[in-house]
């Protein structure tokens, strides 16, 4: 299970940083470019905190909480059962993890650049990274809800 882990959480990391690479390079810091009237922009962001704008300038912090998540994770991957479900959330929330950690350690910041407004709420830009830590983090909650925390039975 672990090299399917790995290969997701790379080619997540990847996706990510490119992203973030193109979009960084194609728009201003702050610029934003209407994709859905009233609804999905694109709008390139430093942030130097995590979501919703917890923990701002916490640079350091926030890679320490990095690291410790990604030991954590590594740690109980193998108590999982060995299932398609698991390996996907595992690679998804280490892929991101590592993509917006990568960030923090090289720029001091993520490059967020997702705007949404919903029902008139401007929801807090994001990335692909963060798109699936949140994937991966429901993934996980589902496994453990199933029972499927604990490693027996596997399949495919």
């Amino acid at each position: 299970m672990s090299k399917k882990i790995y290969f997701i959480a790379l080619t997540i990391f990847i996706i990510d940083q490119v992203s973030k690479s193109i979009l960084s390079t194609y728009l201003k810091l702050n610029e934003s470019i209407e994709v859905i009237k009233n609804f999905f922009y694109l709008k390139y962001i430093n942030n130097t905190g995590a979501s919703w704008g917890i923990l701002k300038d916490s640079r350091i912090l926030l890679i320490i909480i990095s690291f410790i998540a990604i030991i954590i994770l590594l740690r109980y991957m193998y108590n999982f059962k060995r299932t398609k479900m698991n390996t996907l959330g595992f690679g998804f929330l280490l892929g991101g993890i590592l993509g917006n950690l990568s960030d923090r350690i090289l720029f001091g910041y993520v490059k967020d650049f997702f705007d949404f407004y919903i029902f008139k709420y401007d929801f807090p830009v994001f990335n692909i990274a963060d798109i699936f830590i949140v994937l991966g983090v429901i993934i996980l909650i589902i496994s453990i809800l199933r029972g499927e925390d604990k490693n027996g039975s596997s399949s495919k």
